[in-house]
């Protein structure tokens, strides 16, 4: 390539209309390095502060630091920007990173930091630690708890919280290791799971975290209300439902409170913590203790309650901790409930162990609260882990004593009846436990509509799904958008108003969060790359593992069918964001996984000759074509089209390789714009494939280095793919002849295969479908590879209509019978489908006088004798007044006219065989002569002028000295 811009990318005269190139030319064009001499970064730190980089005259030593005698780096060479970043991250200033992975790819960095608000940021207690025990002791605790007792038994009742609460410790410690892995950005789990397992995945998940998270906002919200109702009944604007007992010794009928009621002031109760959520962390923070406090007291209250029950004239069904209730309620005692959760044997709730896993599992839930947060703590890697397991422990604790206490204090038929057993045998005063329920309940309302949004908002500013947009906040602004949106799912469920129907769905979305979380865990210590190093030193893959197991036994003992809706969900959103979101990488697990299994691969594959059963085509796409692209087009449109013609069905690579004129010192800034608008262009074709730029002083040298180096082992591209120069006449470069030859000849040094396409221009795209046939012209063994592309290309839609037909030249004595028999035996065994056709031509020795005369190319053969004598005639007057030998090309020339004139005669023969048999042909296929040797690059390209002459679509193929077809299964 030359250095100067436009003509950069010095290659073919491409189509007008073509789509890829009209669309790629209108991409802005990237200022190269040469001209970022005058590049400003702005570091976002008060003061602001400009850093401007000098003259690249300068040495780097003189302008580190304002001045020599000021530098100490200078045998580094370290510049100011250097310092300031590195100071920055080694003081604990987090730069933000780019919110999408496609950010700051450009020359230019801007960094910017919203001034820290005094206030904001919490404590491991307060951010972390609080939040988690308010989530965890909420609802289910306070209402369901002791039902579940009853329903479930003390047995199964301590094996359910034991299940749940393994399942949450071990993805406790998961979430620890990763979190400490390094510095941490807002969306908690979304942005854990999304840097470990991919932007696909943790979009997937952590929408549907979100969505869990929003479920759960009106789960609390429920309780609240319930509460609310029972405590206060004249509050009611409508008739609760009676329902009578049957088969139980209580004689008082249980009340529920209406529907209506429920959804009334359900919605007026979000709309409340909604407005709270508006004001920010710092309301938020203020209003938090005024529903945790409560919490703390009703558990003491309830604590002291079931200790004096006994004594404290209790209620009728409560004995008091008494070991013969104990043992009464050890068993289970599954039946069936109406909707208020009342046994009714016509009921049509059918309880089992499976269903109150399911019922309770959003009790502890509450562990991902913190780090929902994570954007408002000080220090993540401290308070998340130690805030985050503190409250498991310690919830998981309380479950377990509780379902002791419950089952050893009340009859079966009170742990039915009273949904309120709690407030029940509170001590000193049952009413001031309503209070503290509500509020308890209205505090993990608030955390859920705290994360949900924050979460929501994270995943939108990663800019990876478009329709996310308008949930996109500034750094240290609040997710207004976010809030109303996360407020509207969460009246709708409480339209719904049935606690019993919300849990389940919350439970999925949850164990779905939970689960990416272990296996994220898994991957990053499965595959312990050098960038993981955690400071949570309490954890293995074989932990994150049995989480991630838990986890999955977990949703399916609840409902399979939920699990299946929940998977198809994600997995549908991780379909979407394949399609629609940007493409980015985060550094995830899966890279490194794929970067250890191309390392086994490689190694097994081994540097051994491969099977012609696993060959595959890697074809060398030299990208630099003869003549001009348009601008910022840096390939031509059809190679990549073709390129995708050697795969079958997508699979393979291909590496897109160009030369950059020049020396590397002075153009390697340049060459690596120029490979990633390269990689660019590949994926806009989608086609499979890398690019590569090479800096060398010549396109021969630099050609010469990309054949011996590219690739590693087996992997090593084995076809070269080059466009046939056919305006090197019309143009007159007269430089062409030489490096087109001088590549092909590297090619067979090199032992690579060689297709050389002639008609690129008029190549046909995906959408252009052919018809006719796919001809081959088989004259000499290559290995199989000539009949190898013509299956590949029927297996495109462009050309699945076309036939095969084989075309063998033979010899005028030779037997054509037996050569078409003999050919048909040997494609039938390679599978291969074609008609075989045998053609005797005359060689140079027996033909007649005049014959060429016949030939329709015939002006074309006179014209190429006239130019070839014409310049034979002139290098050996040349060498006669220079008194050398005969020279060309840097190499002496040994010329024989008889020679010359047997080329030329079989070239014209085999084009008017094509042109013959083969002028309505989808595209054609020839053997490709090598370079005579010691004939000038010039006689070799009037040779193949003379061979593609009036045909418009043809690859000319060399095999190499392997075989890439074989008969045996």
């Amino acid at each position: 390539m030359d250095k100067e811009g436009d003509d950069r990318y010095r290659p073919v005269v491409a189509q007008d209309n073509d789509r890829a190139v009209l669309e790629m030319s209108s991409l802005p064009r990237t200022t190269s390095a040469s001209s970022t001499d005058s590049m400003k970064i702005e570091v976002g730190v008060q003061p602001k502060l400009k850093i401007r980089s000098v003259n690249k005259s300068l040495p780097n030593h003189e302008v580190a630091n304002g001045s020599q005698s000021e530098s100490k780096l200078e045998l580094f060479g370290f510049d100011s920007l250097v310092n300031i970043l590195g100071l920055k991250s080694m003081t604990g200033e987090q730069s933000p990173t780019p919110s999408s992975p496609r950010d700051s790819e450009d020359g230019s960095v801007t960094l910017e930091q919203h001034p820290k608000t005094a206030g904001m940021k919490l404590g491991t207690m307060m951010g972390v630690f609080l939040p988690c025990f308010q989530n965890i002791m909420g609802t289910i605790y306070f209402i369901r708890f002791s039902w579940i007792v009853g329903m479930a038994g003390i047995g199964e009742a301590l094996v359910i919280v034991a299940l749940c609460g393994s399942c949450t410790f071990l993805t406790s410690l998961s979430l620890s290791a990763i979190a400490t892995n390094g510095a941490m950005k807002g969306g908690g789990p979304y942005y854990l799971i999304g840097r470990a397992l991919g932007p696909e995945v943790g979009v997937s998940i952590g929408l549907c975290f979100f969505l869990g998270n929003a479920v759960s906002g009106s789960l609390y919200v429920l309780g609240a209300v319930e509460t609310f109702l029972k405590s206060v009944p004249k509050a009611r604007l409508f008739k609760e439902t009676i329902t009578k007992l049957n088969d139980t010794s209580a004689a008082d009928p249980v009340s529920s409170p209406s529907l209506h009621d429920l959804q009334i002031y359900g919605i007026i109760v979000t709309i409340s913590l909604s407005f709270v959520v508006f004001g920010g962390v710092r309301r938020i923070n203020k209003v938090a203790p005024t529903f945790l406090v409560p919490v703390l007291f009703s558990l003491c209250s309830i604590y002291f309650g079931i200790l004096l029950a006994s004594k404290d004239s209790p209620a009728k069904g409560i004995t008091g901790l008494r070991f013969r209730t104990f043992e009464k309620n050890w068993s289970s005692a599954y039946q069936p409930t109406n909707e208020a959760g009342i046994p009714d044997p016509k009921g049509e709730r059918d309880w089992s162990f499976n269903e109150l896993v399911g019922l309770f599992f959003p009790a502890v839930t509450g562990i991902m609260a913190g780090s929902n947060r994570s954007a408002s703590l000080k220090d993540t890697q401290r308070s998340i882990p130690i805030g985050t397991l503190a409250a498991t422990l310690t919830t998981s604790s309380v479950y377990l004593i509780s379902v002791v206490l419950f089952g050893s204090l009340a009859t079966r038929e009170k742990l039915f009846s009273d949904r309120l057993l709690t407030a029940t045998v509170a001590w000193p005063l049952p009413s001031l436990i309503y209070v503290g329920i509500i509020l308890s309940t209205l505090g993990a309302a608030l955390q859920s509509l705290t994360g949900a949004p924050r979460l929501l908002a994270a995943i939108a500013n990663d800019d990876i799904l478009p329709v996310l947009k308008y949930f996109k906040v500034a750094d240290g602004s609040e997710p207004h958008t976010a809030t109303i949106f996360t407020a509207f799912i969460c009246m709708g469920c409480v339209v719904i108003g049935n606690l019993d129907l919300i849990s389940p769905t919350t439970t999925m979305f949850y164990l779905l969060c939970y689960a990416g979380v272990n296996l994220s865990g898994f991957l990053l210590d499965l595959l312990d790359a050098p960038s993981w190093r955690p400071r949570w030193k309490y954890h293995h893959w074989s932990l994150s593992l049995l989480g991630a197991s838990l986890c999955i036994l977990i949703m399916f003992l609840i409902s399979w069918s939920f699990t299946v809706v929940s998977l198809a969900l994600a997995s549908l959103i991780y379909y979407y964001v394949s399609l629609k979101g940007k493409a980015g990488d985060w550094g995830d697990g899966f890279k490194s996984a794929y970067f250890q299994l191309a390392l086994r691969s490689l190694r097994s594959l081994g540097a051994n000759q491969v099977h012609p059963k696993n060959w595959y085509p890697i074809p060398l796409i030299f990208c630099r074509p003869w003549g001009k692209l348009p601008e910022n087009v840096p390939c031509h449109p059809k190679l990549a089209d073709f390129a995708n013609c050697m795969k079958k069905k997508g699979r393979g690579m291909s590496i897109f390789a160009s030369i950059y004129d020049g020396n590397y010192h002075e153009c390697a800034e340049d060459a690596k714009i120029a490979c990633k608008h390269l990689s660019t262009y590949i994926e806009y074709k989608r086609c499979e494939g890398v690019a590569e730029i090479i800096v060398a002083p010549s396109m021969s040298d630099g050609f010469r280095a990309i054949v011996q180096t590219m690739g590693l082992g087996n992997l090593k591209p084995n076809i070269v793919v080059i466009r046939y120069p056919e305006i090197w006449r019309r143009e007159n470069l007269t430089e062409i002849p030489a490096t087109f030859v001088g590549i092909i000849n590297d090619c067979i040094v090199a032992n690579k295969a060689v297709v050389i396409v002639k008609g690129l221009d008029e190549w046909p795209n995906e959408y252009q479908r052919q018809y006719g046939s796919i001809d081959l012209y088989w004259i000499v063994r290559d290995g199989g590879l000539m009949l190898l592309l013509s299956q590949l290309l029927l297996t495109k839609d462009s050309f699945e209509s076309c036939k095969i037909q084989v075309f063998c030249i033979a010899e005028e004595d030779a037997d054509a019978g037996v050569l078409k028999a003999d050919v048909k035996k040997f494609l039938y065994d390679l599978r291969m489908q074609a008609d075989v056709i045998v053609i005797s031509m005359k060689s140079w020795d027996s033909r007649e006088d005049g014959e060429t005369k016949q030939d329709e190319s015939v002006e074309a053969f006179t014209a190429a004798q006239r130019r070839i004598a014409s310049c034979l005639k002139e290098m050996k007057a040349k060498a006669e007044m220079d008194g050398m030998p005969l020279m060309a090309d840097g190499k002496p020339v040994i010329v024989y006219e008889n020679q010359v004139e047997k080329f030329l005669y079989t070239t014209l023969k085999l084009n008017s065989t094509i042109l013959h048999y083969s002028r309505m042909a989808a595209v054609v296929l020839v053997s490709l002569p090598p370079p005579p040797l010691n004939h000038p690059a010039y006689f070799y390209m009037e040779y193949m002028d003379l061979l593609v002459e009036n045909v418009p679509r043809l690859l000319i193929v060399r095999g190499y000295r392997k075989d890439v077809v074989t008969l045996f299964t």
